[in-house]
């Protein structure tokens, strides 16, 4: 009863924290069985705390070699808590609802409204079912199409199918963990891999309100009237691959005499956008990004910062956020007091809340910087990417998370739970 009480003087956002904080405490102790680790291997609680937050927040960051420090069981732990914190603790909340026939009520309904992101009670429970259902088939038939194709990398159908389904989940989740030992560096030269990633990347952190809109538009009947979709998709959209294609540019122009020299059109291009889309929350990569220069890199940072789009498996301010502070920014320089696209206006209270999120996650990854300076000794490039990779749920890193002191390992994982 007394917990009852706590719980009803508690915000929803207050309670999806608590119910993030408990994921990330279970998750901890999972990681800690020895059923989870190699024969001799001795986990320090620090680094299961660090591995379980970087996994419920799909960040990816590792203070430890994933593929020597867990055992097969431990992989599967790992892909659940993924799984996890990919889809949301809101999410898997209502299927279990769901399943066990348990009235949603006001409550609950509140929870999931906050937790996804949402104006309206109506439709929510409709929008999860929809949710999850969309993910599981996306990850089936990615797994079943990596499966196959991976049977000429490995020896047995079993070794290909769990390289596929971790494959699949870390990149639908955005959670960039592998099983390989180095990312995707081995696949650098097969592009099918790349794209197939490419797409799950896509596909986790564009926003589950782009997608469930996108479906309604391709299984509309013919004799429907025109759809037509919402501002908030048409911006969404527009803002995140236009994020992607000038990141993809940026990233050959400024590498083009550097990293990228001697290196075909082709190969170029696909590094250039696979590190691209990789910003977006994913954190797989196809190559050793500490190659490349400071402007690169710290081009990286600011699409790390932005992250993905809202209601998505993603951290980061968010694409909508870091849109609409633009035209902010465009509509005060010509002195309007309004601000519109695609034809519709912007509120003014989202302007605000755009900016304000945009305040607090500068001070917060500045002070991140600030503190992993003190106690950290390395250069300022590869702490600043750290901490937007940390904020971001990004989980690239210039190769510093492993030596990270407790102390910088503290502020990192503040930076992913916040993130």
């Amino acid at each position: 009863m007394r917990i009852r009480r706590i719980l009803d003087r508690m915000s929803p956002a207050q309670i999806i924290v608590g119910y993030y904080f408990m994921a990330v405490v279970i998750s901890t102790i999972l990681f800690s069985l020895p059923i989870a680790l190699q024969d001799g291997v001795h986990l320090p609680f620090i680094d299961a705390l660090f591995l379980a937050v970087s996994a419920v927040s799909v960040t990816g960051l590792s203070v430890v070699d994933i593929t020597e420090t867990f055992s097969t069981t431990g992989y599967f732990i790992m892909l659940f808590v993924m799984q996890f914190g990919g889809i949301g603790v809101m999410t898997l909340g209502t299927f279990v609802w769901l399943v066990f026939r348990k009235k949603i009520g006001f409550k609950e309904r509140k929870l999931i409204m906050a937790d996804q992101n949402q104006l309206f009670f109506s439709g929510l429970v409709k929008m999860i079912r929809e949710i999850l259902i969309l993910f599981l088939i996306v990850e089936a038939i990615g797994t079943l199409i990596l499966t196959v194709y991976l049977f000429h990398y490995y020896p047995s159908v079993s070794e290909a199918f769990m390289q596929a389904i971790y494959m699949v989940v870390s990149a639908t989740t955005n959670a960039g963990f592998d099983i390989v030992g180095n990312s995707l560096i081995p696949f650098a030269d097969d592009y099918f891999i790349q794209f197939m990633n490419i797409l799950l990347i896509i596909f986790g952190s564009i926003g589950y309100a782009v997608l469930l809109e996108v479906k309604t538009f391709l299984t509309r009947k013919p004799t429907d009237p025109v759809y037509h979709f919402s501002l908030y998709t048409k911006l969404t959209t527009v803002t995140f691959f236009g994020l992607i294609v000038i990141g993809t540019i940026m990233i050959i122009l400024l590498e083009f005499n550097h990293f990228f020299a001697g290196k075909s059109w082709t190969d170029s291009f696909f590094y250039a956008l696979f590190q691209s889309v990789t910003t977006r929350n994913a954190g797989l990569s196809t190559m050793d990004v500490s190659q490349l220069t400071n402007p690169t890199l710290f081009l990286m940072c600011l699409l790390m910062f932005i992250g993905a789009s809202p209601s998505s498996v993603g951290g980061g301010i968010r694409t909508t956020t870091f849109a609409v502070n633009m035209l902010f920014l465009y509509n005060y320089a010509r002195g309007r007091q309004s601000i519109k696209v695609f034809n519709r206006e912007i509120h003014d209270d989202d302007v605000k809340k755009s900016v304000v999120v945009t305040m607090i996650a500068m001070i917060v990854c500045g002070l991140g910087i600030f503190s992993l300076s003190i106690t950290e000794p390395f250069s300022i490039m590869e702490i600043i990417f750290e901490v937007c990779s940390a904020f971001g749920t990004t989980g690239l890193s210039l190769g510093i998370t492993a030596s990270l002191s407790v102390l910088g390992k503290i502020t990192v994982i503040i930076l992913m739970f916040i993130g």
